[in-house]
């Protein structure tokens, strides 16, 4: 008891005084350009090893993103972004963190002792997902649920907790000593139904550079090991891609070929993605196969790679390429061509006459002044083919 009641000192100093604390905020002027819901969600994965002993792994989300981890040593947060503090003020902070350390301490107590009434059998894992999502112009959600062993537990629905309907009759026995404390419920509903809405809002608006960031994918072809006698297994690679939606796919022409099987999608150490998308074929049919990848990033500019081939984008940007370097070669002739001996001559010649200027001096001058013509038209040149390769990406 003497812990709720510390848990709620703490959360009421968070909260803003003189707001509602149970009713949902609407936060649609806080919310960025986007058609999505957007969430933020608190990870909780606490691994009972025995009556005494506990490890417990937090971290925070925002979407796909992760922006915050709980260091277990210190009992602290970790910001793991710029912007993960969001707009909350020093001392919020300092109490969200006290309010967690004191919660983590209280939940690893309070299983270890109603774990033989509930016939929680040792070793076991509780996976908890606590958060909310906010829509366009609507009041936000709350998100709360968990699992036991891997299996949907209970959730907190309304104003109570609710049992997974396969979770048996251990879920509805917690769930009914859970909805016995009003405090713990008006807690929960403040915490994930105002404080957190009000902290999401703060990371759109302090992350939204890197929110919607868009980076182009890389995509490249490989063999895997044959599953068996003259089959192929064909394997597209595509990294480096953000924001994490990617569509990849083996395609004969325009038909996407069904055996096509996904790995999952695995985060980059520079907070991008990697997928594989792989294909077990005849090895005479792989002919003619391609893989093809869409990313928003792309803008519209699919990217197709032929088996045994090249990606079309690398074709073109091959030849823009060598057309770019011919081009240049011309110039740079003709530049020579026209700054011949007997041009600078014919402009020494008239000049060292009307000046009685140093023949060589001026001979040099007429050369500078063709070679700072070639460079000008060479850098014009160079412009347009950049401007060109970049409608082509």
């Amino acid at each position: 008891m003497l812990l709720l009641l510390l848990l709620l000192v703490l959360f009421r100093e968070l909260c803003c005084p003189g707001e509602s604390t149970v009713a949902p905020q609407t936060l649609g002027s806080h919310h960025p350009a986007a058609e999505e819901a957007l969430s933020f969600r608190m990870l909780q994965i606490s691994s009972f090893a025995n009556h005494s002993w506990v490890n417990t792994q937090g971290s925070g989300w925002l979407g796909e993103l992760q922006t915050h981890s709980w260091d277990n040593i210190v009992g602290n947060i970790r910001f793991l972004r710029p912007w993960s503090q969001g707009d909350f003020s020093k001392q919020e902070l300092k109490n969200l963190q006290a309010l967690l350390q004191l919660y983590l301490r209280g939940f690893a107590r309070e299983v270890q002792t109603y774990a033989s009434q509930f016939q929680l059998e040792y070793p076991f894992v509780v996976q908890i997902s606590a958060g909310c999502k906010m829509h366009t112009a609507k009041a936000s959600e709350i998100l709360v649920n968990a699992a036991y062993q891997g299996l949907d537990f209970l959730s907190f629905q309304g104003s109570s907790w609710v049992p997974s309907p396969t979770a048996g009759t251990r879920a509805q026995n917690v769930c009914k000593v859970l909805n016995h404390y009003r405090d713990i419920k008006e807690i929960v509903q403040s915490m994930f139904g105002h404080t957190c809405p009000r902290f999401l809002a703060g990371l759109l608006v302090a992350g939204k550079s890197e929110l919607e960031r868009q980076v182009n994918p890389e995509a490249w072809l490989s063999s895997g090991p044959s599953p068996r006698p003259g089959r192929l297994l064909l394997v597209c690679h595509v990294s480096g891609f953000y924001p994490k939606p990617v569509w990849v796919r083996w395609m004969r022409g325009e038909q996407e070929q069904p055996g096509t099987q996904h790995s999952e999608l695995l985060p980059n150490a520079d907070w991008t993605w990697y997928l594989q998308a792989t294909l077990d074929v005849a090895a005479g049919e792989a002919a003619g196969l391609s893989c093809r990848v869409k990313h928003s990033s792309l803008g519209g500019h699919d990217i197709i790679i032929y088996w045994g081939g090249y990606s079309i984008l690398l074709i073109l940007i091959c030849l823009m390429v060598v057309v770019t370097l011919v081009m240049l070669v011309v110039v740079d002739s003709w530049f020579k061509k026209q700054c011949s001996d007997n041009f600078i001559s014919s402009h020494v010649s008239r000049t060292s006459f009307a000046m009685g200027a140093n023949t060589q001096d001026t001979r040099a001058s007429g050369h500078q002044f063709c070679l700072a013509q070639e460079s000008w038209i060479i850098k014009r040149f160079l412009k347009k083919r950049k401007a060109s390769l970049k409608q082509i990406w």
